[in-house]
């Protein structure tokens, strides 16, 4: 029997690991022996496999567990550093290389202000650490290309600058220009950078539902959902997480569908509009362009709205939100979102939570999801939005608007066109802006990323093909 390969990285594995196992003693009401039992069973020795030694393994793997319980509660960031973890990549920054020739122009020494160069009896440069601001001047003069910047790869991940190195040279998170987008979490390589875990809030939500008579459970999952787990078909992974306990499954594509026809009267009305619907993206414009904060849509994001519809009709109702997302943890906390949407789980945890009950995927029946349009479904990769805007334009009889949309991808291009738009010199009067790179199948909390997603989402988008926006959101009115 073939293999069923669930994850793209080994990192990402070792951390479904912990979170599966964490689930499974939560389920049992055995949370006392987590810290006792877990790092042996993932680590069990005598070798190590990853570290030094097994006894700083079964360290990280505690501090994973500490994460996987929601981590720390002083921190009201939800990407945290396990600084324990975070030791082997080297010091970075900008280096010379063996391509240095020993020349004699030593531009490199004159175009540093900070003193920052020096040279060898062979003449071959050096440079001071402690000087060194990381301008990058002597790099760019050099004529053989000699002066390298190694940045560390969660460094390069983050395109907010957020990430820092502290006095023990680990990584560091400023909140203050974290988007918690989660690209240093899927990018580092010894998995030191990880998003907190509200699986034992979930479970807890499900336990004490008693079936779903006290309360009921929805779960509202997001249209990327269609391109993940690809070892089994879609109808199934909903069958899944109602084997969980989960009352009803509802698509987040459908909210996508009532947020693409309001959006579409907002911007019509405004004249000019940046969407709402990637958390990252939204917080990325408070903390460097607060100038078009006012041009924000006032839509809540399609996990609000669905979530928001639910509980106007179930007051008593608990909403999960299941995607591939770590800011919708942040999203979730927010004032104006917190009344509607109760817990967030990204793919991987969901992963891990249908694991530790031995629920067999592959083995089950289907169970159809018929919410929303192709439209709202598409939501899921980067120009979706915008197609389903130029859709409700339509639908709604607003053809005489003249709709100009920027669709963007991964925060450098949003910070292209968020500046353009700063100078009034953008030409377009319509933002979609996604953090990740392709938008949400490139989310942090996806199992797999690449392009065969964003066929899988319009694949998942062309058997709703039949509704239109307006007819899919009538039955919410």
């Amino acid at each position: 029997m073939a293999t069923i390969r669930k994850f793209d990285t080994k990192v990402q594995h070792l951390k479904y690991k912990v979170l599966r196992e964490v689930a499974r003693y939560a389920f049992e009401d055995r949370l006392l022996d987590c810290y006792h039992d877990i790092p042996k069973k993932i680590v069990p020795g005598p070798k190590p496999t990853m570290r030094c030694c097994i006894y700083k393994e079964r360290a990280i793997v505690e501090e994973r567990i500490r994460l996987a319980l929601g981590g720390d509660p002083e921190n009201p960031n939800v990407i945290e550093v396990i600084e324990i973890a975070c030791d082997e990549c080297p010091v970075g920054g900008y280096q010379v290389t063996e391509s240095c020739r020993g020349c004699i122009a030593h531009r490199c020494e004159d175009v540093c202000r900070r003193g920052a160069i020096t040279f060898d009896e062979h003449q071959k440069a050096h440079i001071d650490k402690e000087k060194c601001i990381e301008c990058g001047q002597c790099a760019k003069v050099c004529p053989y290309s000699a002066i390298a910047n190694n940045k560390r790869p969660c460094e390069n991940a983050c395109k907010v600058k957020a990430i820092r190195r502290n006095e023990n040279m680990a990584a560091s998170i400023d909140n203050d220009k974290c988007i918690a987008c989660g690209a240093c979490v899927y990018q580092c390589p010894f998995g030191a950078i990880v998003d907190k875990s509200f699986l034992l809030e979930v479970i807890n939500l499900l336990k004490a539902s008693e079936d779903n008579t006290k309360y009921k459970v929805y779960a509202i999952v997001a249209p990327s959902i269609s391109s993940q787990f690809s070892y089994a078909k879609l109808g199934q992974i909903i069958t899944a997480i109602r084997r969980l306990g989960f009352y009803h499954v509802v698509e987040v594509a459908l909210g996508a569908d009532m947020v693409a026809y309001e959006e579409a009267a907002e911007l019509a009305e405004k004249g000019f509009l940046t969407s709402s619907c990637c958390p990252a993206f939204v917080d990325y414009i408070h903390k460097q362009f607060p100038s078009l904060v006012k041009d924000i849509s006032h839509n809540l994001s399609p996990m609000a709205t669905i979530a928001r519809h639910i509980k106007k009709t179930d007051p008593e109702a608990k909403i999960v939100f299941i995607g591939p997302c770590t800011a919708k943890k942040m999203e979730a906390q927010k004032e104006s979102v917190q009344p509607w949407v109760d817990s967030v789980l990204t793919f991987e945890e969901l992963q891990a939570l249908i694991d530790a009950r031995d629920i067999d995927i592959p083995s089950l029946e289907e169970t159809a999801l018929d919410n929303a349009s192709y439209y709202g479904r598409i939501f899921a990769r980067s120009g979706g939005l915008t197609d389903a805007v130029r859709e409700a334009l339509k639908e709604r009889g607003l053809t005489d608007f003249d709709f100009q949309p920027v669709s963007c991808d991964g925060i450098e291009a949003c910070r292209t066109a968020l500046l353009k738009a700063s100078k009034n010199v953008l030409p377009g009067n319509f933002i979609e802006g996604m953090a990740c790179v392709g938008g949400c199948i490139g989310g942090a909390g996806c199992l797999t990323h690449g392009e065969k997603n964003k066929n899988e989402v319009d694949k998942y988008g062309q058997e709703a093909m039949e509704k239109t926006i307006t007819s899919a959101i009538e039955f919410t009115r």
